[in-house]
């Protein structure tokens, strides 16, 4: 078990106990990794803060529940997948597909060239575009993959699928993608 991983794991036990401090703890570690994982999969900002947010009451609630023999963010994960697996349905119900994303948020821009920051906002803008009609579980794959740069065996253990279903299930998600990105050219 790797140094975080068992920090995270006497957190988890603190937090059965009832320190708030070693709550307060964990959510300064993954507040930021928690929201953009949910931006990534709802592409709301205010739907992502709020899954951020429930992940972490969840986590409090469910502190008694976490085995400690387990590594903390993967279980954690699948909290927030399964919050916004619960909100894009709630949103469809209502059709409101809000994308919200900012270029920035999305894609780093470092240019300082103007036209080239232009022309990279404009393709910043249409791989969001491109990712958001992606269906959850291809969206999923390739935000974990290259935008949270997580290797194939640490995906595979997060959505607890073989590690030969992550790579089949990406190969499929960017051909996917290349063929959306396609129709905008």
């Amino acid at each position: 078990m790797t140094k975080e991983n068992c920090d995270d794991a006497k957190l988890m036990v603190q937090i059965r106990k009832g320190d708030q401090s070693a709550m307060r703890e964990l959510v300064e570690r993954y507040k930021i990794k928690a929201y953009h994982l949910a931006l990534g999969m709802v592409g709301n900002k205010d739907e992502a803060f709020d899954i951020s947010q429930e992940a972490f009451i969840r986590v409090h609630k469910s502190a008694g529940k976490f085995n400690a023999d387990q590594r903390f963010f993967p279980w954690f994960y699948s909290i927030i997948s399964n919050l916004c697996k619960d909100c894009l349905k709630r949103r469809a119900k209502w059709e409101s597909k809000q994308i919200d994303i900012d270029d920035n948020d999305f894609l780093l821009v470092t240019e300082t060239n103007p036209e080239k920051i232009i022309l990279k906002k404009e393709a910043a803008r249409n791989l969001r575009k491109a990712i958001m009609l992606l269906d959850l579980s291809s969206r999923e794959i390739i935000m974990l993959k290259h935008f949270r740069d997580l290797s194939y065996d640490e995906i595979a253990d997060m959505l607890k699928i073989p590690k030969g279903t992550v790579m089949s299930r990406l190969y499929y998600a960017r051909r996917k993608l290349a063929e959306i990105l396609g129709e905008y050219e």
